[in-house]
C-alpha cells in the first residue's frame, strides 16, 4: 500500500487518499518502474528495468507501436507525445508519476460519474475500466472535455453584486429572442387510445 503522506503531497488533491490507495492498488504496479506495454487485447513483455533511464529507453522503443503504461498508476506514455524523445525521467519519478496519474484518472472519475445516478463504488470501477482503456462511452476519454459539473455554472450568491441584481431585474426579457422551448412533460403520459 502506497504511503499517505505521499499521496496528500504529490496526488490530485480532488481526490481522496483512499481513491488514490485503490487506483494503486488496482494498477497492481509492483513499482515506479514497472512498464506493461499491450498490442490490441495482449500483453507484450519487456525487460525489467533497473533504473530509470533504462525504464525511458524502454518507453521510447515502444511507444507509437503500442499501449504503453508506466509507474504507480500505469499512466499512459504516449498520451500528448508527438516525438517519443520528449518521454523523460518525470514519468518514472514517484511523485510526477502519483501527480500525473492522479490528475488524469480525476478527469476520468469525473466524466463518468457525470450525470449517473449509480453508487460510487461502480463508477470507481468503471473509471478504471475507462482509464485503462482509454475509451468511454465510445469516446477516447483523455481527450474528453472536463465535464461541466465541476466547474461552478452559476455565480454564488455573493458573487452578484446589488448594481447587478437591480440592472438584471429592470431590463424587461425580450421574448423574441428566447430559444425554443418544448414542453417534453407529455412524453411520460400514458393515454388509452
Amino acid at each position: 500500500m502506497i504511503d499517505a503522506d505521499l499521496i496528500q503531497q504529490c496526488a490530485d488533491p480532488r481526490l481522496d487518499v483512499a481513491i488514490v490507495q485503490q487506483l494503486v492498488t488496482q494498477m497492481n504496479a509492483p513499482d515506479h518502474l514497472t512498464i506493461r506495454v499491450f498490442q490490441g487485447d495482449k500483453m507484450v513483455l519487456v525487460p525489467v528495468p533497473k533504473s530509470a533511464k533504462q525504464a525511458v529507453e524502454t518507453t521510447r522503443q515502444w511507444v507509437g507501436n503500442g499501449n504503453v503504461r508506466v509507474g504507480l498508476t500505469q499512466y499512459p506514455a504516449g498520451l500528448g507525445v508527438t516525438d517519443p524523445s520528449d518521454i523523460g525521467l518525470e514519468l518514472f519519478d514517484t511523485c510526477e508519476n502519483l501527480r500525473l496519474g492522479t490528475e488524469l484518472f480525476g478527469k476520468v472519475l469525473r466524466i463518468v460519474g457525470q450525470g449517473r445516478e449509480e453508487d460510487e463504488a461502480s463508477d470507481f470501477q468503471t473509471a478504471v475500466k475507462a482509464y485503462f482503456t482509454g475509451w468511454f462511452a465510445g469516446e477516447q476519454v483523455f481527450y474528453a472535455e472536463e465535464p461541466e459539473s465541476t466547474r461552478p455554472s452559476v455565480p454564488a450568491q455573493a458573487d452578484v453584486s446589488p448594481a447587478d441584481a437591480k440592472r438584471d431585474s429592470a431590463v424587461p426579457a425580450d421574448p423574441n429572442l428566447a430559444g425554443i422551448r418544448i414542453d417534453l412533460s407529455v412524453l411520460g403520459r400514458h393515454t388509452n387510445n
